[in-house]
């Protein structure tokens, strides 16, 4: 259970493009700022925010651009990586941080290794859940038929609208069906669904988290170095049905200074799955 009433709508901007987020615990409390993935919105981390601000952070909770209250610009080339983690920059500069604590799960875990490999000195740790290095998903989707065929949806989102229509039909059963159907069962609430229909239900709102996947494929971004240099923990569910778990192991090769959990029962949805220990396991790397 969380007290929505303790957190509080806040707003960033970069550029044109406005940010909303919820925001919790003290104002002066070192900064965390937690990026959701895919099909989500702010909401993915509500579990969490609670435990990190009771922990003594400042938690910053973006609807990262195109999800849910937050501006939805025009055009695929929006959702280039490095315009998403522009947006977490944007966020830290107006927080006046040169360094922030940044976990991301799913696509905010992908922008989330964006950004320590591109802003190294703008990330004093990072934490991942169930998405790998950008290098090993690139090779595992391309190169490993056994991933490519988990892959599949990122192919049929290339397809113009004919994604949006299939997830928005029947009251978006396509995406509370996704969402029931690859989690442990009774993870997501009826109240929990209501709430991501909401979001999805927001004008422009699923084009745009459609046209990450587009931006991924057409817009190809070289990293000057794959080598990830600030320290990194990455959280993982092994019963992940999208992502093949050993692209985790894999990931350790490309960090200097990393260290993996794995969660034997837990699915991609690690964070509402185990709430209690990712928090621990997020405030306890932090601190130390």
């Amino acid at each position: 259970m969380f007290h929505i009433a303790s957190f509080q709508d806040v707003s960033f901007l970069n550029g044109s493009i406005t940010l909303h987020a919820i925001a919790a615990g003290p104002e002066d409390g070192p900064v965390v700022v937690l990026l959701h993935g895919f099909p989500e919105f702010w909401y993915g981390w509500h579990r969490e925010i609670e435990p990190l601000a009771a922990a003594g952070f400042r938690v910053i909770v973006p609807d990262q651009r195109g999800y849910n209250l937050s501006c939805k610009p025009r055009g695929v080339a929006s959702y280039a990586l490095p315009e998403l983690v522009s947006d977490v920059i944007a966020i830290a500069d107006q927080l006046g941080q040169q360094k922030i604590f940044l976990a991301g799960h799913d696509w905010g875990a992908a922008v989330a290794w964006s950004t320590a490999l591109l802003h190294p000195g703008r990330i004093e740790k990072l934490v991942v859940l169930n998405v790998p290095h950008p290098s090993v998903m690139r090779r595992y989707v391309y190169m490993r038929l056994p991933q490519t065929l988990r892959s599949w949806y990122i192919f049929f989102f290339q397809v113009p609208w004919l994604p949006e229509a299939l997830f928005s039909a029947f009251d978006f059963s396509m995406g509370t069906r996704a969402l029931c159907g690859s989690s442990r069962p009774g993870t997501f609430s009826t109240e929990d669904l209501a709430q991501y229909c909401a979001a999805w239900s927001q004008p422009g709102a699923l084009r745009a988290m459609i046209h990450w996947y587009r931006a991924a494929m057409r817009y190809r971004f070289p990293f000057p170095d794959r080598t990830v240099r600030v320290p990194t923990r990455i959280l993982w569910g092994e019963r992940d049905r999208f992502l093949m778990a050993e692209m985790a192991h894999e990931s350790l090769r490309y960090c200097t200074n990393g260290e993996l959990f794995t969660f034997a029962e837990a699915s991609h949805w690690l964070q509402h799955e185990e709430p209690t220990r990712v928090s621990q396991l997020l405030a306890e790397f932090f601190r130390s």
